[in-house]
């Protein structure tokens, strides 16, 4: 019976771990080569203030 349960939990944790990396909004872009700011950094780490004119 312990066991069953420690696999269940294991394989069960596993899962939730899969299905939790599998959503992530990140895992549908790759970046290309002219995805980068003047200052070299991809483009969706830029700060909101930066779009901004006159910041």
């Amino acid at each position: 019976m312990i066991d069953n349960f420690a696999l269940l939990i294991s394989h069960g944790l596993m899962l939730l771990a899969i299905w939790a990396l599998l959503k992530r909004p990140d895992l549908d872009h790759e970046p290309g080569p002219f995805d980068r700011d003047i200052r070299g950094r991809p483009r969706a780490a830029r700060r909101p203030e930066e779009d901004r004119p006159g910041a």
